[in-house]
């Protein structure tokens, strides 16, 4: 795992180079993350969270509320993006992560 900042204000968390969460560094502070397809819809109607910009089409969404997840909920949903940006990474990428 690598971190940086990107798009001047936006640390970015990446795994073999391919972002898994975002935060908007601005007040007030969001996070973008990768959910699953079939979590997509029912998350991202949760009040304070939408589709993220840009990337909804690849089930990310915007957690515009960062209290709307408890500290257990934000761990879960990290991993998981972690997970499946992983998941998606060639099999050459994934050895090279070792």
């Amino acid at each position: 795992m690598t971190e940086g900042i990107k798009w001047s204000n936006d640390l970015c968390f990446m795994v073999a180079d391919k972002m898994f969460c975002v935060v908007l560094l601005d007040t007030p502070i969001q996070v973008s993350l990768k959910v699953k397809d079939e979590e997509f819809d029912e998350i991202s109607n949760l009040h304070g969270i939408r589709p993220a910009p840009y990337a909804a089409r690849h089930k990310w969404i915007l957690v515009e509320n960062v209290s709307v997840f408890n500290k257990k909920k934000w761990e879960d949903y990290i991993t998981q993006s972690y997970s499946l940006v992983k998941a998606k990474l060639s099999k050459k990428k994934i050895a090279q992560l070792k």
